[in-house]
């Protein structure tokens, strides 16, 4: 079993859409719009959050059958107007959020819809742990297919998701922000698979925000802004400015606005912080009105750090002190009381409530403010909502529309000022722009210049390191869940901070 692919041999483009459109009420989310996919190609399509890149996508996989248009798969017309007959004309794709169940092994992962039986119904687990080996070659995994997806790491069970949609044997696969939760390593592992797909055949559609990506792996981009189809360009001839200019419409010429910091006193030290098998006698202290950077590749302790010390999860020693007020371990709401706030790195998992409202996600934070005697006075809540909405350009079509219905970059902006409307003292941030368009990803970036601006402490985790280095103050370096240097401004560049982080450079003592 390959993935089946259009013979390079054929006149015919793997995929046109032509004059493709779709209309919600109130409004044309994707209007006359052309695509087309060569075979062997890797076309990338970009845009702003709400450009109409997953309705144009969501059509294409058979998730609406109103749209209109003309779509063509090896030359030949179809109508894709259920999730059947996409997967039938050849249609695969792999979605940001995963789809795997985490309990259940990996082989009924690849092979749900289509698993192996016996006589009587029984199911043949030989052919079925037979059967997924076959489909982890496509990815170059070595797995038992017997274990669960909570036994393997996220690069793992992103693999597996691109092997179960390849185990369909699709033509035209679709791949929407794959690297959003990978590191830099896994990516080029990732990008090396794309590659072999691409030669046997395969066409792909890379979705993406992150233009190095973009201009690493494409072949060719298309742009979308508010429906409608801006350009297709050759990557080798066009630039990411004229690719930034086309999402958004103007011209970006500072990505990263310089900003001195004025730095108060002390806002929170941690001294000796140990969770055995995560990390290991960590200490280090942030100043009122710092961003203070954390680096490391994938499984160095950031993520689990930042939860243990606000208290979401546990610790084995060590101390956090907030301005000298020692907190009480393994007691968040206590943190939040006291000013200690997270923003964690999945905002559809722990971070909102996608079916309650913009207002009800704003103020959510804020209840135990708020409440006397265990009834919540609602207060001025709708000014703090109508002010994070203006700060934070939230676009939504009601403060009452539920959160699960606005784009990524809105949805990152509500969780964003969720904790923003409580004025922490210090705020850690995990991954606060992953999946998110250039121009929600520059407000989110003002928002935390001006926190920090009036004095709030921010602790800053990302995996984007030209964000990391235009933010930071300075930055921590973590390695194999020890604390091992850090770096001031001046010696922050990119290049320093990914050789610090695989141990190599030179870096301070904390």
């Amino acid at each position: 079993m390959r993935p089946g692919v259009i013979s390079r041999n054929s006149e015919f483009n793997a995929l046109s859409m032509t004059g493709v459109s779709k209309r919600f009420p109130g409004t044309l989310a994707v209007d006359n719009v052309d695509l087309d996919v060569r075979v062997g190609e890797v076309h990338a399509l970009m845009g702003e959050n709400g450009a109409g890149k997953s309705t144009l996508m969501k059509i294409l996989t058979g998730a609406f059958d109103d749209y209109s248009g003309t779509i063509r798969i090896g030359g030949k017309e179809v109508r894709l107007d259920s999730p059947a007959a996409a997967k039938q004309h050849g249609i695969g794709m792999v979605y940001q959020e995963l789809s795997l169940a985490r309990p259940i092994a990996i082989a009924e992962n690849l092979l749900v819809g289509r698993l192996p039986t016996k006589r009587w119904g029984l199911l043949d687990r030989r052919k079925m742990l037979d059967e997924a080996r076959r489909c982890l070659e496509f990815v170059g995994l070595d797995l038992d297919p017997s274990k669960t997806i909570d036994e393997i790491s996220q690069h793992e069970s992103q693999l597996v998701e691109i092997a179960k949609v390849l185990g369909n044997a699709p033509c035209i696969l679709i791949l929407d922000e794959p690297t959003s939760a990978l590191s830099r390593d896994e990516v080029q592992r990732l990008f090396a698979i794309i590659r072999d797909l691409k030669r046997s055949g395969l066409a792909i559609v890379y979705i993406s925000h992150h233009l190095p990506e973009v201009f690493q792996i494409a072949d060719r981009v298309t742009v979308l802004r508010d429906g409608r189809k801006i350009g297709t360009c050759e990557i080798a001839e066009t630039t990411p400015q004229t690719l930034v200019q086309m999402m958004v419409g103007e011209s970006i010429d500072r990505f990263y606005a310089p900003r001195e910091a004025t730095l108060g006193g002390i806002a929170l030290r941690v001294e000796h912080l140990t969770r055995y098998g995560f990390f290991h006698d960590v200490s280090f202290q942030i100043g009122q009105g710092e961003i203070l950077g954390l680096v490391g590749l994938s499984g160095a302790g950031r993520t689990e750090l930042a939860r243990s010390l606000c208290g979401l999860d546990p610790l084995d020693c060590g101390t956090v002190a907030l301005r000298d007020d020692e907190l009480e371990l393994g007691d968040y709401p206590k943190a939040v009381s006291k000013g200690l706030v997270y923003l964690t790195e999945d905002r559809k998992v722990d971070g909102l409530f996608t079916r309650l409202s913009v207002t009800q996600n704003l103020l959510a934070a804020l209840l135990p403010f708020h409440s006397k005697a265990g009834l919540y006075r609602s207060g001025n809540d709708v000014s703090v909502t109508q002010r994070c909405i203006e700060e934070l350009d939230i676009v939504a079509a009601s403060p009452e529309t539920d959160v699960g219905t606005l784009s990524g970059g809105n949805q990152q902006k509500v969780l964003l000022g969720k904790w923003l409307a409580t004025r922490p003292n210090v705020l850690i941030l995990d991954e606060p722009t992953r999946g998110v368009d250039v121009k929600a990803k520059m407000k989110i970036h003002e928002a935390i210049t001006d926190l920090a601006d009036q004095g709030t402490a921010v602790l800053l985790i990302s995996s984007d390191l030209p964000e990391l280095v235009g933010l930071s103050d300075r930055a921590l370096v973590m390695r194999n869940g020890r604390l091992i240097g850090e770096m001031n401004k001046q010696a922050l560049s990119e290049e320093a901070l990914l050789l610090a982080a695989n141990g190599q450079g030179t870096l301070s003592h904390v």
